[in-house]
């Protein structure tokens, strides 16, 4: 077993640090709904809020930061019940995990909220509230589609605003349903046939104020996306300036009420009247700015010396065209007398080389050579026919026929391959050839006789 020395020993602040840290490291408490009634309300100078939720079992501490309850469209009381959405953490100083509020709602319409932020959440990180994707209203447009309650003030108010505004513009009203089950998909077919009737170059999805309840057509899902599947671009005017829906996210641009949008939609007559009337003073200040420095240039062009004495401006280039002419004329000449000595240089190099020349000297050599071969040749020839005539001479002289001629012969044997010198080279019997200066014998040994010592 592990001592206590053995063990490791943490700090009270250690031990609610690594529990704080494991609470803020878990999903599910980073972002949770919490349903409870409100005990120990206190709304703190420094603006933020300080309760208790609680149910008939437990209960758990809260925070509001001041920052976040300044949108909260009701004023927390101790007993409201309410649906609260946050994340779960400890007070190191306690010791104590609480709960930090971001959001609030009262209970009657928490569900509808939280699945107003669910869908908002889903659509979000779908990218269909990207400010990249959502297209520019067009600044004056052919027509402008509404899409509304045909009754009510609403649109009531946007007629009036784009009469006012716009008169010239036409309005294509699709009145429809803006509360109620059947609402959402009233809403839809309306959005679809602008698109498909393509009359329309902005369209004016809204209607009045109200609660969440009766705005819930516009936080529908089906509506939102048909929404952002129009072509033709949106503007949304849903209840009042504090109002939002997933309408309004999903929109190319959100109007704070039916009035604002129908002044987005369009602009207004006067100030285009008065922007054209601006635009015409400074175009005439332009023209008579441009006509005057025109003028004044003319002035001074008809003033200069080449409009008063254009003869003159001609004298000087007519001189500087003489000079250059003569400038001209002398360069040709020395040119080409540069030419005709370069080509007389020349001249004499190739009489120098001249062909034929070459070619008779050639031929002298060749004759010279021709004779000196002739000569080497006869000289050889005398010297080798010399040379030739005392070797045949001499071997003459050594020529075994001429000793024949004084009496002797040679003796061959019978198949003439060698010559007989001695007796003990034949015997008796043997055949032996004998060769004379002017014939053969053939000849049969019948003895023999060795000389004596």
């Amino acid at each position: 077993m592990q001592t206590q020395n053995e063990q490791k020993v943490l700090s009270v602040k250690d031990l609610t640090r690594y529990i704080k840290m494991k609470l803020e490291t878990d999903s599910v408490l980073q972002d949770v709904w919490v349903r409870g009634e409100i005990s120990n309300y206190t709304h703190h100078t420094s603006g933020h809020m300080y309760f208790t939720l609680k149910d008939k079992d437990s209960r758990v501490k809260c925070i509001m930061f001041a920052s976040n309850n300044q949108r909260l469209g009701f004023i927390p009381r101790d007993g409201s019940k309410v649906v609260a959405r946050g994340n779960i953490s400890v007070f190191e100083r306690d010791g104590q995990y609480q709960m930090y509020v971001t959001q609030m709602q009262q209970d009657g319409i928490g569900n509808l909220y939280l699945a107003f932020e669910q869908l908002k959440k889903k659509l979000g990180d779908e990218g269909l509230f990207a400010p990249e994707r959502k297209r520019a209203i067009p600044k004056f447009p052919r027509a402008v589609g509404v899409i509304t309650s045909p009754t009510g003030a609403a649109v009531r108010d946007i007629m009036t605003t784009l009469q006012r505004r716009y008169p010239s513009v036409p309005i294509l009203l699709v009145p429809v349903l803006v509360q109620g089950a059947q609402a959402a998909p009233s809403i839809v077919r309306a959005i679809e046939a602008m698109n498909r009737h393509g009359e329309a170059d902005v369209i004016i999805v809204g209607r009045g104020g109200g609660s969440l309840e009766e705005l819930w057509a516009f936080n529908e899902e089906m509506v939102a996306r048909s929404i952002a599947a129009s072509t033709i671009p949106v503007i949304s005017a849903v209840g009042h300036e504090t109002d939002f829906t997933i309408a309004d996210f999903v929109a190319d641009l959100r109007a704070a009420t039916p009035t604002a949008a129908a002044e987005l939609a369009v602009p207004h007559h006067l100030e285009l009247k008065q922007h054209i009337a601006h635009l015409s003073q400074r175009l005439l200040k332009g023209l008579m700015a441009g006509v005057s420095v025109r003028r004044e240039r003319l002035g001074r062009l008809s003033r200069s010396p080449a409009l008063m004495q254009p003869k003159r401006q001609l004298q000087e280039p007519a001189q500087r065209l003489d000079r250059l002419r003569e400038q001209l004329r002398f360069r040709l000449v020395q040119r080409l007398s540069e030419s005709r000595e370069a080509a007389m240089k020349l001249e004499r190099k190739l009489s120098a080389h001249n062909p034929q020349q070459q070619l008779d000297f050639a031929k002298k050599r060749v004759d010279v050579v021709r004779r000196q071969l002739y000569m080497s040749m006869q000289a050889v020839t005398k010297e080798t026919r010399h040379r030739w005539t005392a070797q045949l001479r001499q071997l003459d002289a050594l020529s075994p026929l001429k000793v024949m001629q004084r009496g002797y012969s040679l003796v061959y044997d019978e198949q003439q391959k060698q010559i007989i010198k001695s007796i003990e080279q034949v015997q008796p019997g043997d055949i032996v050839r004998i060769r004379l200066t002017d014939g053969k014998l053939d000849c049969h040994i019948w003895g023999m006789e060795e000389n004596d010592g």
